[in-house]
């Protein structure tokens, strides 16, 4: 990876936050809890998602940094939705750490060092994994789940 995709992709994770907050502008009680159809998740939903994987991506991000070859543990997002019960629980808490794990790790971001770029170790599922393979990760992630909400608050206005 070139410094300047490595400084695209940084740019665009800091974004992440940013495009779920727009996303959920003014959105109603009714929107959280809609699914465009069974087994998608709802807005609710999507935020609990985002502060688990983006506090378990925050931890991931430090073990590369600190570990020597650190093991990545994989976990099951469906089983964290039903057992952690993000259907019924408050979202505000939940935006809160998602913003918080993005900014502190935003600014580690900004500090790395070429040799902290070079750092992995292994991934239960994926196998090798890497600083810029997190990177690529996290960066997308915020905006695919903005993008999913979009697409629910837009298929709810059609419903009505």
């Amino acid at each position: 990876m070139t410094t300047q995709e490595r400084a695209a992709l940084i740019k665009k994770y800091k974004d992440g936050y940013k495009q779920v907050a727009d996303a959920l502008q003014g959105i109603s009680d009714a929107e959280w809890d809609f699914k465009r159809e069974p087994g998608k998740w709802s807005a609710r939903e999507i935020v609990h998602h985002l502060a688990d994987s983006e506090t378990n991506g925050a931890i991931r991000l430090r073990k590369l940094l600190v570990e020597h070859q650190p093991y990545i543990q994989g976990y099951d997002q469906d089983e964290f939705a039903k057992r952690l019960q993000y259907s019924k629980r408050p979202t505000e808490p939940a935006l809160k750490a998602f913003e918080a794990a993005r900014a502190t790790s935003a600014q580690l971001l900004d500090l790395m060092t070429e040799a902290d770029w070079k750092r992995a170790g292994e991934h239960s599922e994926s196998g090798p994994y890497s600083t810029e393979t997190w990177l690529k990760i996290y960066s997308d992630h915020a905006h695919n789940h903005a993008d999913q909400i979009r697409k629910n608050r837009s298929a709810y206005k059609e419903k009505k």
